[in-house]
This record gives structure tokens, sequence and C-alpha cells, in this order.
């Protein structure tokens, strides 16, 4: 395997991630402190993406998981059609946010969780 390109999309996943966690995961950590339901969410989010990684990629044990979750959440952005997803603003309103920004919150804190 070519080392630098394997660093340089090491790199690029990182970018994403922290990224999508300015915007979303940490702004959805301080909601789910406030709100059981938005940690709730989350948790279910996180296991949906866990499982998709684990079983739905084949070979995912062989790449890094930063790699795997920043392709998840840009491949999640490309098909909705958005360039960005908006996060919600506060707590409440990530209580009733869209599927969309808590999936990408919850890549954020698997990210994070593996770092």
């Amino acid at each position: 395997m070519f080392l630098l390109g394997s660093a340089l999309l090491e790199v690029s996943a990182r970018k994403t991630l922290n990224r999508l966690h300015s915007t979303h995961g940490a702004p959805a950590l301080a909601a789910a402190k406030e709100l059981p339901a938005v940690s709730a969410a989350l948790d279910q989010h996180a296991a949906a993406v866990r499982d998709i990684l684990d079983v739905g990629v084949r070979d995912s044990a062989t790449v890094p998981t930063g790699v795997l979750l920043a392709g998840y959440a840009r491949g999640l952005l490309e098909h909705s059609g958005r360039g960005a997803a908006r996060a919600p603003y506060g707590p409440a309103d990530w209580a009733g946010a869209e599927w969309l920004p808590l999936r990408l919150a919850a890549v954020c804190l698997l990210a994070h969780a593996k770092a």
C-alpha cells in the first residue's frame, strides 16, 4: 500500500471529522447532557453506524476507523444532496432534530471515542 496516500487519506478524514464535530458533534453532546431523549437518539444512531460499518463494509477491519467514518459522513451528505447539513442550534432544537444531523453527530461521537 502506498503509505503517503494512506496518510493523506487519514489527514483528509480527520479534517472532515473535526469540522463535523464542531458543527454537529459538540453541540449534540451538549444537548445530550441536558436532554435524555437526545442522548438516546445519539446512542441509537451510533449503534446503527457501527453495525453498518462493521457488517456492511467488506474488509472494514483493514481500514482506519476515522477514514470509514468520514467516508460514511461524506456519503450521507452527498446522498442527501446537501453540501453540508445545518445543525440544530440549541438543546431543544436537537430534541426535534431531523435524521441527518443526528446521524452526523453520532458519526462524530464515534470518531472521538476511537481517537
